[in-house]
């Protein structure tokens, strides 16, 4: 049964069972009739109204339904063209951050290396020869600063491995102020790479020799001065070449 129907019905029999209840043996049926007829009226021309009304609400729900329905098959067919217009950049989008991701991970691997190497590096300056140390200053202090980014400490790391090597391939000779047994002196040294020196003490008469010892680099006294200022000579071109005897380590450079 249609939904209206059975509300009117429901309604008519609330409406016309009151009055036909109300009638007894006594009432006029002519006028018990009229009543109902009246109440008949009322009910029949308040049903048209209410059926009025529900004609016009269910066409216009109709026609609202109807234009929803078409607003979304439309929106679904744009969503799709621009679905298929974008396939490509959005693949392409997907491919840059999957790259990206692993473009980070291998960054931070490596930020982790240098750290560790640059640590090590700090950790050997003090094995370095003074002279290496002290040219290195700028690198070395740039390195111990943790808020640097991967790109200037793997600048620093290599300006120190690059310097080391070089000093490594050279004999180098000079005056450098070192602290030898507590005192700071101004003296003449020469280096053979990494591995040893020696510094000449000429108002003295006074020679040393260093090399990395425990992790640090050390001066311990030569015996003969002499020899030493031999060798300083030869190197400088103020003396014939010649062999000349001097006291070595050979020892590589290791953390303590």
């Amino acid at each position: 049964m249609n939904t209206s129907v059975f509300r009117f019905t429901r309604w008519l029999l609330l409406v016309l069972l009151p009055v036909l209840g109300r009638a007894s043996e006594t009432d006029d049926p002519i006028q018990t009739v009229e009543r109902a007829a009246q109440e008949w009226v009322k009910v029949r021309t308040e049903t048209t109204r209410l059926e009025a009304e529900w004609r016009g609400e269910h066409a216009l729900l109709q026609s609202t339904i109807s234009g929803l329905k078409d607003r979304a098959n439309s929106l679904e067919e744009k969503r799709d063209n621009v679905k298929a217009r974008t396939a490509d950049d959005r693949a392409e989008i997907d491919g840059t951050r999957a790259k990206l991701g692993a473009e980070t991970a291998e960054l931070a691997r490596v930020d982790t290396q240098l750290r560790t190497l640059g640590a090590r590096l700090i950790t050997l300056r003090a094995a370095l020869p003074p002279r290496l140390s002290e040219a290195l200053e700028l690198p070395y202090r740039s390195l111990a600063d943790a808020g640097i980014g991967v790109g200037e400490r793997m600048q620093y790391v290599l300006a120190v491995l690059n310097r080391c090597a070089q000093f490594n391939r050279l004999v180098e000779s000079g005056e450098g102020v070192l602290k030898i047994d507590g005192t700071e002196k101004s003296l003449e040294v020469i280096y053979w790479g990494l591995s040893h020196g020696y510094a000449l003490d000429r108002g003295a008469h006074k020679a040393w020799l260093g090399a990395p010892a425990g992790g640090r680099w050390q001066w311990e006294p030569v015996p003969d001065a002499a020899e030493v200022e031999r060798l300083i000579a030869v190197y400088r071109d103020k003396a014939d070449p010649n062999f000349v005897n001097v006291p070595a380590h050979l020892a590589s450079i290791s953390t303590p």
